[in-house]
């Protein structure tokens, strides 16, 4: 038997459309892609941070 409403889905794609969310899982959708920005920031910083390490060898 199918259920008569499919329960939303739990990731966030961009451009995805918000009028079936409620305000709760709007918020948590927030906080979702947050700490995915913060995670993408750390990966930033730390290839920053490499290639920094690369110049200064590299550097005479």
């Amino acid at each position: 038997m199918l259920d008569e409403d499919p329960k939303p889905r739990k990731t966030h794609e961009i451009g995805m459309l918000l009028d079936a969310l409620s305000v709760e899982e709007l918020d948590a959708r927030i906080g979702l892609l947050e700490t995915e920005i913060e995670r993408l920031r750390q990966a930033i910083a730390a290839k920053d941070k490499s290639r920094q390490a690369a110049e200064a060898a590299f550097k005479f």
